[in-house]
């Protein structure tokens, strides 16, 4: 059966939205460097450790031929998910780029399991 959803209903959920911060990473013009992989290895400690802080709510890496190397949904504003990229390796040694934006959840939101 389906639900119909009014205006009101979506004016109501609309001013329950939470903020989040996306992350999109691209390969970096390090990328293809000797040591890239270790680099990248740290990066994931660093995101396990973010994962761990509750920071870091989405992991998605990103495996094609393509720039595109992932996809990262911070707990955080654009200020401090900005920093917090800043600080990553892979980010440091030019391995990979990112770029921030600000967006919002709607309540409720998860991925399936």
């Amino acid at each position: 059966m389906s639900t119909t959803i009014t205006d009101d209903y979506m004016r109501q959920m609309m001013t329950t939205t939470k903020p989040y911060t996306v992350v999109i990473l691209t390969k970096g013009p390090n990328f293809n460097r000797p040591d890239a992989m270790k680099i990248i290895w740290e990066h994931g400690r660093k995101n396990f450790q973010l994962r761990a802080e509750g920071l870091l709510s989405v992991v998605c890496p990103i495996r094609s031929e393509g720039d595109k190397a992932g996809v990262g949904v911070f707990n955080a504003d654009v200020e401090q998910t900005t920093k917090l990229m800043e600080a990553d390796p892979a980010i440091k040694e030019g391995v990979l780029q990112f770029e921030v934006y600000a967006t919002r959840s709607f309540p409720g939101d998860s991925l399936p399991g």
